[in-house]
């Protein structure tokens, strides 16, 4: 098959079964398939009128819709999700394709005067934007279907073409829906879903070809990214996990449940995931009993069983990493509250580690994004200790902030040094009706309905004289 290539086994986190076995391209395939997207397919997709790209998406998500079950069914065996994860998933997929047309309405040119100074006078300008040609799109294995159709849409609805290389671990949603959207009229030629090792990805980023990458992943990944590209435009959403706040007039019924549900919702295998909890003097106790009776409750095991809420890590590795970060937090002052067991090769039981304010930045799990199920919980003096040890990560996703009253809450959500503060609820990016996006080394831009459009269109400024020779007289 030429340099690279082969067949890649793709397996179930579940058993560690083989699910399928999925062709890899070679360099010479890849190629191929770029020369044909950038010649062709940027102008198959540029030159589809608003309304057929969105008739053909609105298609999709009838398809989509049609095949929901086989859909759902690949996101257990092949990602570990709960059914009711998987069904999610798969609505949230239909529902951007069906809410396409809002990104469409964003997109909108301007007029500028040229009244301004003398040099300017009689002249004027329309500034339009324009699909930069083609998106590289880097998708993560924890939203291997919804981050693909996410990235599609907002790329191919303002006339772009797209690259879709998926995540190695989760390639069969991605294939899967590339060929329901052929089925549903999206031009072929501005289309490639390449299933390719990082090593040859880097050399796609890094092609003049790619006009924009949109990555989400790690952050030590998604720096990769940019020293591979260069100069380009980039939506990055590097993850990092988040914090929560919570106040000593919370509802600590509300807060114990979210939370709960931030730390363990598809085993901590989520950008948005909870992974600090800051919590005043006076609930503390109350919080770290409430916290470690619930996730004590989680049943862990076999997705497939309807009764289980959290199913395995994607990998062996995945849980080795887990367990690295837990021994360094005990080395480091740290106390297991709740968790810290194995149940198999890649079954883990959702965990909570105490640790104290002034020990607390020297731990792995502070400074870095641990993928599983597991949370610091940390006693602090006041608000301003909270935002100043949430800050103090390397990240800046999103936050979570439990209280009532408004005047704190909204010092809080000035202070904080993130993308998104959700108050009274965990961390959730959803369909993207409300942008997210992360600060500092959680990335740049936003993605969601509507937000995405500046990191994949251009500005062009026209300018007109109307004083050149043949243009303008003027009278006396």
């Amino acid at each position: 098959m030429g340099r690279e290539g082969g067949v890649k086994e793709v397996k179930s986190p579940i058993d560690m079964s083989i699910l399928a076995k999925v062709a890899m391209p070679s360099s010479e395939e890849v190629e191929e398939v770029v020369a044909t997207v950038y010649v062709k397919g940027r102008w198959a997709a540029r030159d589809l009128p608003g309304e057929r790209r969105v008739r053909i998406l609105r298609r999709a998500s009838e398809l989509l819709e049609k095949n929901a079950e086989l859909f759902e069914e690949v996101l257990v065996i092949n990602a570990g999700k709960t059914r009711p994860q998987a069904k999610g998933e798969v609505k949230a997929s239909i529902d951007r394709l069906k809410l396409a047309d809002l990104d469409l309405k964003k997109v909108s040119g301007e007029y500028v005067p040229g009244d301004w100074t003398e040099d300017t006078l009689e002249t004027e300008a329309v500034v339009r934007r324009e699909p930069l040609g083609v998106v590289l799109a880097i998708t993560p294995f924890n939203y291997p279907l919804f981050d693909v159709v996410n990235k599609v849409v907002y790329s191919f609805i303002y006339g772009n073409a797209v690259l879709v290389k998926p995540a190695s671990a989760t390639p069969l949603p991605a294939l899967m829906f590339a060929k329901i959207l052929i089925e549903a009229g999206y031009p072929p030629e501005a289309l490639g879903v390449l299933p390719i090792s990082g090593t040859e990805a880097e050399k796609l980023v890094a092609d003049d070809r790619i006009a924009a990458v949109s990555f989400t992943g790690s952050y030590e990944s998604g720096e990769k990214v940019v020293r591979a590209g260069g100069v380009k435009q980039y939506i990055l959403e590097l993850g990092g996990g988040d914090p929560a706040i919570v106040l000593n007039d919370a509802d600590l019924e509300l807060a114990v449940d979210r939370i709960a549900r931030g730390i363990y919702s598809y085993a901590g295998q989520r950008c948005d995931a909870i992974k600090l909890i800051l919590a005043e003097g006076d609930i503390y106790e109350s919080l770290k009993h409430g916290l470690a009776k619930r996730l004590r409750e989680v049943k862990v095991g076999d997705p497939r069983d309807p009764e289980v809420e959290m199913g395995p890590l994607i990998s062996s590795e995945a849980v080795e990493e887990m367990f690295n970060a837990i021994d360094d937090a005990v080395k480091k002052g740290g106390s297991v509250v709740v968790g810290g067991e194995r149940l198999g090769p890649n079954y883990v039981k959702p965990t909570l580690i105490e640790a104290s304010a002034d020990k607390v930045r020297d731990m792995e799990l502070y400074r870095r994004e641990i993928f599983a199920p597991i949370a610091l919980i940390v006693r602090v003096k006041d608000l301003d200790e909270a935002v100043e040890l949430a800050n103090g990560r390397p990240f800046g996703l999103d936050a979570s902030i439990f209280g009532k009253d408004i005047t704190t809450i909204r010092k809080a959500i000035r202070l904080l040094e993130v993308g998104a503060v959700y108050v009274n609820d965990m961390p959730r990016h959803g369909i993207g009706y409300y942008p997210f996006g992360g600060r500092k080394k959680s990335g740049v831009y936003r993605e969601g309905i509507g937000y995405s459009v500046e990191a994949v269109t251009a500005y062009k400024t026209i300018v007109f004289n109307y004083r050149g020779r043949g243009v303008w007289r003027y009278t006396t």
